[in-house]
């Protein structure tokens, strides 16, 4: 599938992980890149991947919203990825105040406030609207009550908006992938296992990514999970994590 040098994608957490996975996919496809991130000093892009690293970090609203407004009056949207994230585990009395607003606020404030922000744009350009979701969205989280009805949230949204913005020929898609080899669970008492089977790589959910892109107008997956052969973790001993 071909794609236009004039059509621009926006990511969010695109300075690693999941977020860098997909940058460098809809670069290959033929996007212009905008990546929001914190920090970009462990990435390198070269002047043919199309890629404009922002460094902002996504709860700076007014920041973040200023962007985005310079980038749909120069370049045509078509791509919108809500992906980063943030997660904190543990029992939820340990979690402190500050901790549970970083949570909510960058895992479903900043995807629906980003959405708001170029819903209109994206029904002029029959765009997609992407958001990472998680597995953990349609299951108990003991340890992880916070992260977990945070990304349900972001899913019930995805939801609601596919309904909502169909008729406009705007695509929302929720990806919802399993334990992944990212640094998401820095925090946690766990990470994934030791065979590779018993997680995802940041490529397979960028693969998905590309896979919506190529169906033929009016076909939408609206919600692909993404899941390892084997479900198996491990104690993090050298997690450090507080409440």
């Amino acid at each position: 599938m071909e794609h236009r040098k004039k059509e621009a994608a926006i990511v969010t957490g695109a300075s690693s992980g999941i977020g860098y996975a997909i940058t460098r996919k809809l670069s290959a496809l033929g996007y212009e890149v905008f990546g929001f991130g914190r920090d970009f000093e462990k990435t390198s892009w070269t002047a043919t991947d199309n890629v404009h690293p922002i460094v902002c970090d996504v709860l700076d609203t007014d920041k973040l919203c200023t962007c985005v407004r310079q980038i749909t009056a120069q370049h045509q949207v078509r791509v919108l990825v809500n992906n980063a994230g943030v997660g904190y585990y543990g029992l939820h009395e340990e979690l402190s105040p500050d901790k549970i607003k970083k949570l909510v606020r960058t895992n479903l404030e900043t995807p629906m406030i980003l959405t708001q922000q170029l819903l209109r744009h994206l029904k002029q350009t029959a765009g997609y609207v992407i958001n990472i979701s998680s597995v953990t969205a349609s299951q108990s989280n003991p340890h992880g009550c916070a992260y977990g009805a945070a990304k349900a949230g972001l899913t019930s949204f995805s939801h609601s908006l596919f309904d909502e913005a169909r008729k406009y020929n705007v695509k929302v898609v929720t990806i919802s992938p399993d334990m992944t080899q990212t640094n998401l669970y820095r925090n946690a008492n766990f990470r994934e296992g030791d065979e590779t089977e018993s997680y995802l790589l940041p490529d397979d959910v960028a693969g998905a990514v590309e896979w919506i892109l190529g169906q033929r107008e009016g076909v939408i997956a609206t919600d692909i999970t993404l899941k390892p052969q084997i479900h198996r973790i491990k104690r993090n001993v050298s997690s450090t994590k507080k409440g």
